[in-house]
């Protein structure tokens, strides 16, 4: 999907279910991680993971747009756009917007690392790879060797 087809889309999901155009810029941003979307009050300015298209499929991107859009039009409106608001959380029931996107299956596949204390037998499951040296268990104080 090119620039021109992604705008396309956001600007038809934008008056289906808004009744309004979307006039500013939307983008693919490849460098999002574990969000499906954000967008920028300052530029006016919607960005898209495309991992999300690709891995997950357009009813979960269209959904991902939705949510995208709530924040876009009640920002330009001057009403409460970021998601603690009550007029956000109108709009995504209306609207039937998701409130958060699914894990990206590619995402849920990474390794977890289990350290155990050595006083308490404490564990602890991480993503990273810690320096047991420098950290120690947070309930006893004792240090943490790398299970197995």
């Amino acid at each position: 999907m090119n620039a021109l087809e992604l705008h396309q889309l956001v600007n038809e999901i934008s008056m289906t279910y808004f009744n309004k155009p979307f006039k500013d810029c939307v983008a693919f941003n490849e460098r999002l991680r574990t969000t499906g979307g954000r967008y920028l009050p300052s530029k006016r300015k919607i960005e898209l993971n495309s991992k999300f298209l690709t891995e997950l499929g357009m009813e979960e991107f269209k959904g991902i747009i939705k949510h995208e859009l709530c924040h876009y039009h009640l920002h330009i409106e001057g009403k409460g756009y970021k998601h603690g608001d009550r007029e956000f959380r109108q709009l995504l029931k209306k609207t039937g917007s998701p409130r958060h996107c699914q894990p990206l299956p590619t995402m849920q596949n990474q390794t977890l690392l289990t350290y155990k204390c050595s006083g308490c037998n404490q564990r602890y499951n991480r993503r990273r790879r810690i320096d047991t040296n420098k950290y120690r268990c947070g309930k006893c104080s004792g240090k943490l060797k790398k299970e197995i």
